[in-house]
């Protein structure tokens, strides 16, 4: 299973990488292949690679839903 996960771009280091907060903490991850992304974008995160923007309500619909769900 593949897992994506919305995170928001707190700061854009160059064309390339950015910082994204993950729950409060920073990580760096590649942009190369979102190369539009923006600080204050939500982006869709996979192995360290952004690879899809979202808007703002569906990135707080899918983070929501995951808090929400029940996986037992």
């Amino acid at each position: 299973m593949c897992l994506g996960v919305p995170l928001k771009i707190v700061q854009k280091i160059d064309e390339n990488n950015a910082l994204v907060d993950i729950g409060g903490s920073k990580m760096e991850v590649c942009i190369a292949l979102t190369p539009e992304a923006k600080e204050g974008d939500f982006i869709i995160v996979h192995a360290g690679f952004s690879i899809s923007i979202l808007s703002e309500e569906e990135a707080n619909y899918i983070i929501n839903l995951t808090q929400t769900s029940n996986y037992n």
